[in-house]
C-alpha cells in the first residue's frame, strides 16, 4: 500500500538575529503609531485594537532607514521562500509590494483572511509578549471538506484544519498569499509589534 501527500502548502519560519535592526524598527513602529494620525484614525474607524499602518503609508522602506534595512534583510528570507515553493520566475527575484506596521493592544485580533494580489506574504515579530497570540493558518481545502468526519487529537500537523504558529521575537513567518490565516486576540498585558508585508511577481 501507497500512500502520498499531494498538494503541500508551504510554510516558511526563519529568523532575525540582529537585535539592533529589532530595536530601531521598534522604535521606529512605536513613533509611526504616535505621529501617524491618518493611520490612528484609520484603526479607530475599523475597529483595530491599536495601530497600523496599512491604509495610511506605503512607503516605510524610503520613509525610515529602520524600515529600508529591515527590506534587504526580508528579501533575503522571501527568495529562499520561493525557491521552496519551486516559483518559476524566469530569473527574477520577487518585490516587495506592500509594508506596514501592527502595533496590537491587549485584546487585539485580527479576523481570517488572505492578501489578494500578492504571490507571498509574512510577518516579522518585533516584539512579542507571552500570550500576545499565535498565526492560526487554516487548511484550504477546509470549505469542500463537507461530509468529512473530524480528525483526531494525534493527527499529523498536515492532516489538521487549523495549524497554531506561535510566534517569538526575530520571527520570520512567510506563506503563499491565498493561505487564510488569522491573527490569535492577544492575551498578554502589553502591547505586540509586528510588521507585515506582500511581495508580488
Amino acid at each position: 500500500m501507497t500512500v502520498r501527500s499531494l498538494f503541500t502548502t508551504r510554510f516558511y519560519e526563519g529568523r532575525i538575529e540582529d537585535a539592533a535592526l529589532l530595536a530601531e524598527v521598534e522604535a521606529a513602529s512605536l513613533a509611526l503609531s504616535s505621529d501617524d494620525m491618518a493611520g490612528r484614525r484609520w484603526s479607530k474607524d475599523h475597529g483595530y485594537r491599536g495601530y497600523t499602518s496599512y491604509a495610511s503609508l506605503d512607503d516605510l522602506p524610503i520613509r525610515d532607514p529602520a524600515f529600508a534595512d529591515l527590506k534587504r534583510v526580508l528579501d533575503r528570507h522571501v527568495a529562499a521562500f520561493a525557491r521552496e515553493c519551486a516559483f518559476d520566475l524566469g530569473g527574477r527575484r520577487l518585490k516587495l509590494d506592500s509594508l506596514w506596521v501592527n502595533v496590537l493592544k491587549p485584546g487585539g485580533t485580527h479576523s481570517g483572511h488572505i492578501h489578494p494580489h500578492s504571490a507571498v506574504s509574512g510577518t516579522v515579530y518585533i516584539v512579542v509578549p507571552p500570550g500576545s497570540g499565535a498565526l492560526k493558518l487554516e487548511d484550504p481545502r477546509l470549505p469542500m471538506l463537507m461530509a468529512a468526519p473530524g480528525r483526531t487529537a494525534d493527527a499529523a500537523e498536515d492532516l489538521r484544519p487549523f495549524v497554531y504558529a506561535e510566534p517569538s521575537v526575530g520571527s520570520v513567518f512567510l506563506w503563499e498569499s491565498w493561505l487564510r490565516h488569522e491573527v490569535m486576540p492577544n492575551q498578554a498585558k502589553s502591547d505586540r509589534i509586528s510588521v507585515s508585508f506582500n511581495y508580488r511577481a
